[in-house]
């Protein structure tokens, strides 16, 4: 008897490469529009309260001071964010062999799957997100990959099912065209839902 079909072994790269046919880039101006809004409303619901009693009969008008403090912290937590995620290059590229597909939400190291070994490819939204999950075939598709990227990998599929994602709101491209990429070049040979 033959043995049973294994999988080819997933190549890995600090970065997703620049030459397959379909490319999604993070959209650094879709995500700040989003977060800086996040952040204003934040700010807004933190900055009423603290007004309402600095206008009272005993309240200080120094408790408005803590509002521009917080809401420094916000915009660097914010900033650092953006800084995370637009730095490590692109988040999905896709080609008739397969697809390569970040294993960090941030920063980190890309995997390459081939068609064959990736059992289905859905849509997960989380908050704000709109993900890509792929879900391999073989579970040990994600194996050492080092102890930060299986922290991230953990938290990834405790919420989408599948360490392996890809923004599609926040990308440079829409989601109807990565969804039309992605069925046009897996032709079939994975599920796609």
């Amino acid at each position: 008897m033959p043995p049973p079909w294994q999988p080819p072994t997933a190549r890995r790269a600090k970065r997703i490469p620049e030459d397959q046919p379909f490319i999604a880039r993070p959209s650094l101006r879709k995500r700040a529009l989003a977060l800086g809004g996040l952040t204003l409303l934040i700010g807004l619901v933190i900055a009423c309260p603290m007004g309402l009693a600095a206008s009272s009969e005993n309240g200080g008008a120094e408790i408005l001071l803590a509002v521009p403090l917080i809401m420094f912290f916000f915009a660097l937590v914010v900033g650092l964010q953006l800084w995370l995620v637009s730095s490590g290059g692109p988040v999905l590229a896709v080609g008739p062999a397969g697809l390569w597909i970040k294993t960090r939400p941030t920063r980190g190291q890309a995997i390459w799957l081939p068609w064959e070994a990736i059992d289905q490819i859905y849509r997960r939204r989380w908050g704000l997100e709109k993900m890509l999950c792929v879900r391999a075939r073989d579970p040990r598709a994600g194996g050492d990959l080092g102890a930060f990227t299986a922290l991230d990998a953990g938290m990834q599929q405790a919420f989408f099912g599948t360490g392996f994602t890809a923004t599609v709101n926040f990308a440079d491209r829409s989601e109807q065209e990565i969804m039309a990429a992605v069925l046009r070049y897996s032709a079939g040979r994975c599920r796609v839902a």
